[in-house]
């Protein structure tokens, strides 16, 4: 596996990716992704991510994982929570091809040592308010629900952080080509 930064190849991957995460939630009951027309703004904004430079994927003979290190979402995170002290997960999705890696227990560690790299001690999220499942993975994750904000247009909410310093997965680590720890 390698984790490399996106280009604009990848975007018919991510895409793949996003639509096969809504069957499955939909599958589960979870209804989160399920409207086709949020497609069209989930790519821009992807583009817009890939173009500065903040969305990864793992690439496996495939893109099997992606994960945007984005700025804090002000929808949610107020300046009381001092947004700069953290590194902000975003559109983490992993192919159903990786169930039982633990790939986005990975990328979370990950993303928590771009944040000590940047010297920032929390690694930060939001999540669908409604999708209880995913909001289990990252307490088990070691997340700390912090609060759950619910503006009118927004239906994420679930606000979660932890400690950059954690490493769930540390025997699996991720890391790009040419870091001093890639695992590959």
């Amino acid at each position: 596996m390698t984790l490399r930064l996106a280009t604009t190849a990848d975007v018919d991957a991510l895409m793949a990716l996003r639509i096969e995460a809504e069957d499955w939630l939909a599958a589960a009951g979870i209804d989160q992704w399920r409207n086709p027309r949020t497609r069209g703004p989930a790519l821009a904004k992807w583009m817009a991510d890939i173009e500065a430079s903040r969305t990864w994927v793992v690439d496996d003979k495939g893109v099997v994982a992606t994960v945007t290190l984005a700025p804090a979402d002000m929808d949610f995170w107020r300046p009381s929570d001092s947004p700069e002290s953290a590194v902000y997960v975003a559109k983490l999705i992993t192919a159903r091809i990786a169930k039982g890696s633990n790939l986005g227990g990975r990328l979370l560690d990950w993303a928590g040592s771009q944040a000590r790299a940047q010297d920032k001690p929390w690694v930060r999220l939001d999540c669908w308010r409604d999708n209880l499942a995913l909001q289990r993975f990252y307490l088990r994750q070691g997340f700390e629900h912090i609060r759950t904000e619910a503006p009118a247009h927004r239906l994420s909410g679930w606000m979660g952080q932890r400690s950059a310093s954690v490493a769930r997965h540390p025997n699996a680590l991720l890391a790009t080509p040419g870091s001093s720890e890639f695992a590959g």
